[in-house]
């Protein structure tokens, strides 16, 4: 790399590699590309949406920024925090890695974990929401990005992730597999393909017990992907068709990823993974597919790649 430009960070942010699953596809007269999103500097894709809604804000040295994160978000913005001289607390809950909890703590933010789900719902993302709300009220000048619903992240996505894969691809994919949570990334990307007029289909790949596109609500024990409280930033979502991953079949999808290609993904890679597997079979022959791998799974590893855990928990 040129350094005599001045690289910063920031800089390194997207332009994530593109990889072709040669192994995963034996047997499969169609092409498959990962984008590993954990290149970023934060290890996520998150770090795109972070840089985007710290970009279009107002934050100056000496703010504090309160954000509610099931991990990857409050590490980029506990990145973004260091960058940019200002204080972050980030409102997390059980189910969020140990490690990456540590990660925040680590870049300096301040990490408040909620300790029981809301009473209503029985839901952990409500319950943090309303304790960003309780900390916004606490603490004099602060304020909330609130990835929830704060359009940035369509543009992260539109301009950054959509955009790199037509670039490495030299043309648009048949097919784009993307996890969704917030639907920041999967909303993106399909402004984009709408807006290229792309021929492009998308699929949604959400947990079994999200309530995502009309989903049922029900018990879901890994962070990263599904919701339980519709985010404001769905409901202009529109994909082409969802795919609803148990969380033992995401569990399941990340290991055998991990066995065949030397790729270690998230819970949310896992899930991705087993969607592209139920597809196999209807793809037309030929079909180019690429997939979005959020993150790396090396904050997985007490987790989705324990034995123990997966037993006790799943």
């Amino acid at each position: 790399m040129d350094v005599s430009s001045g690289v910063t960070l920031a800089n390194t942010i997207g332009n994530t590699p593109l990889v072709r699953l040669d192994r995963f596809t034996a047997g499969h007269d169609v092409t498959i590309w990962a984008k590993l999103e954990s290149f970023n500097p934060g290890g996520s894709a998150k770090d795109r949406t972070a840089h985007a809604m710290v970009a279009a804000s107002t934050l100056r040295p000496g703010d504090v920024v309160v954000e509610s994160s099931s991990g990857n978000l409050g590490v980029a913005l506990a990145q973004e925090a260091v960058l940019g001289g200002w204080t972050f607390h980030c409102v997390v809950d059980p189910r969020t890695n140990r490690s990456t909890i540590a990660h925040m703590q680590a870049l300096g933010a301040v990490v408040h974990e909620v300790t029981e789900p809301d009473a209503a719902t029985g839901d952990w993302l409500t319950a943090r929401r309303a304790r960003v709300t309780q900390l916004l009220g606490e603490i004099e000048g602060a304020q909330c990005l609130d990835q929830y619903s704060n359009p940035e992240a369509f543009r992260a996505h539109d301009e950054g992730t959509m955009t790199e894969i037509l670039q490495q691809l030299g043309h648009a994919p048949d097919h784009l597999v993307v996890a969704v949570s917030t639907t920041g990334t999967v909303g993106g990307c399909l402004r984009h393909i709408n807006a290229q007029g792309l021929h492009t289909e998308v699929t949604a790949v959400d947990a079994e017990g999200s309530v995502l596109f009309e989903g049922a609500p029900g018990p879901r024990h890994l962070p990263g992907f599904g919701a339980g409280m519709v985010p404001e930033l769905s409901n202009s979502v529109k994909p082409h068709r969802v795919l609803r991953i148990s969380d033992r079949d995401s569990v399941a999808g990340a290991r055998r990823l991990a066995k065949l290609e030397a790729i270690l993904p998230g819970a949310s890679g896992g899930a991705v993974i087993a969607g592209v597997e139920k597809l196999l079979p209807e793809l037309e022959p030929g079909s180019e597919v690429v997939l979005i791998l959020h993150d790396n799974g090396t904050r997985y590893l007490d987790t989705i790649y324990n034995d123990d855990w997966v037993e006790e928990n799943l």
